[in-house]
């Protein structure tokens, strides 16, 4: 698999909620820097998701303008905008903001995001 389809299924786990889909595409060393918290266990990583799901109800969460700025065969860097829409306090809600994806091929030769860096535009 390819880092750009590791990518795409990655957002797609990512929409089903579901953490044990999410977690095949993370790398063990896995660091997540969001616009409130650094998540840096897979536990942190999973309670964030799983948190996050419970308040926003329903959500959407998409890429665009993704630009890969680099791709070696061990690592490859994208940029992107990520957008996102559900229900929050039962009322429809949804924001955008920039993203730093990182993956890198695990020791069984597969692409894992090993570092992601989301933060809001306000």
């Amino acid at each position: 698999m390819g880092y750009e389809k590791a990518f795409q299924e990655y957002i797609d786990a990512t929409n089903t909620h579901d953490f044990n889909n999410v977690r095949k595409y993370l790398h063990d060393d896995a660091l997540y820097w969001f616009t409130n918290k650094t998540c840096a266990t897979p536990a942190e990583i999973q309670a964030y998701f799983e948190t996050t799901w419970e308040v926003i109800r329903d959500e959407e969460y998409w890429a665009t303008d993704i630009r890969w700025l680099h791709a070696d065969e061990h690592f490859a860097t994208c940029v992107y905008a990520y957008h996102y829409r559900g229900i929050y306090d039962g009322k429809p809600v949804s924001g955008n903001g920039r993203a730093t994806n990182v993956f890198k091929v695990d020791d069984n030769g597969e692409w894992k995001l090993i570092h992601e860096h989301l933060s809001s535009i306000k």
